[in-house]
């Protein structure tokens, strides 16, 4: 490669991660023991991303995520739930509805 390739390579790389945006997932459920976040960014995988819980009973995690409509849920001690905070749904394969994320 020439170092011209080397930089257009690299401006294309920042340009591209300068587009990535920060969203903070947060749910308030203080009485329960764990929380985690899947969907479509993270292949669907329930125990990849768990959620921290705050002194007010707030969890919350944040990813990084390039422009792009996203699907997910939360999992609560187990059970699949929706984001109560997110009023865009979409109906999946297992007859319940998803959370959509517009980044």
């Amino acid at each position: 490669m020439t170092m011209y390739e080397d930089i257009h390579k690299e401006v294309r790389r920042m340009t591209a991660t300068n587009h990535k945006k920060r969203i903070a997932f947060q749910l308030s459920a203080p009485e329960v023991g764990e929380i985690y976040l899947a969907g479509s960014f993270n292949g669907w995988d329930p125990t990849v991303r768990p959620l921290k819980k705050q002194k007010d009973g707030t969890w919350k995690t944040t990813v990084t995520l390039e422009p792009g409509v996203y699907e997910y849920r939360f999992i609560v001690d187990g059970e699949w739930r929706n984001d109560p905070g997110r009023e865009e749904r979409r109906g999946n394969e297992f007859g319940v509805e998803n959370s959509v994320l517009r980044v």
